[in-house]
């Protein structure tokens, strides 16, 4: 049973608090993962992770299923990035209530395994050069194999509307200019 259906089971049955265990269990990984990607910062990703875990703690109620829960975990991942990224956020600057939600997000981040540091700097140089954007298309599309108009409904959380025939042509673009860098960080031949 995937994790979509094992969240939905749990909504339908009436128990949002395991249906929230269950997703950020699943998904905190590599939603942390991705967070850490496009922030660029272990502490920025830290705080959107917590971020994300209590928004996915608090709405999971509120999940009506138009697309796949890991979409819309993904759309809350955005989101997080976002207000984390945005100067409003920072001046407030107020830290998460500790709860059973931010307990959970703090284990599954301690737990993640760091990558053989010589490459991720490399990656990391690479990723720098990229906007949040297109990070979150390449790590939604390949890392998340998310389907094309799931991709697009992540990307138009936080303004207009976007096509995935649109998305489609940026990627390939966007693969274009990566291979080219890999090659010259010795990444690829």
């Amino acid at each position: 049973m995937s994790v979509d259906q094992r969240v939905r089971a749990l909504i339908a049955a009436g128990d949002p608090r395991a249906a929230a265990t269950e997703a950020i269990r699943e998904l905190g990984p590599s939603v942390f993962g991705y967070l850490r990607s496009i922030l660029r910062d272990e502490e920025d990703a830290a705080d959107a992770f917590s971020h994300f875990a209590e928004d996915l703690w608090r709405g999971i109620e509120g999940f009506r299923g138009e697309a796949s829960f890991r979409t819309w975990a993904y759309k809350i991942a955005w989101c997080a990035a976002m207000h984390v990224r945005s100067d409003a956020w920072r001046r407030r600057g107020r830290r998460f209530e500790t709860g059973e939600a931010s307990r959970l997000a703090e284990d599954i981040r301690t737990r993640s395994v760091i990558r053989d540091e010589q490459r991720r700097r490399a990656l990391d140089r690479i990723r720098g050069s990229l906007t949040a954007e297109e990070q979150t298309l390449l790590f939604l599309r390949l890392d998340q194999e998310l389907e094309w108009a799931d991709v697009a409904e992540v990307l138009s959380a936080e303004g207009a509307p976007v096509e995935p025939a649109a998305l489609r042509k940026r990627y390939e673009r966007l693969k274009e200019r990566l291979a080219e860098r890999l090659r010259e960080e010795g990444l690829a031949e």
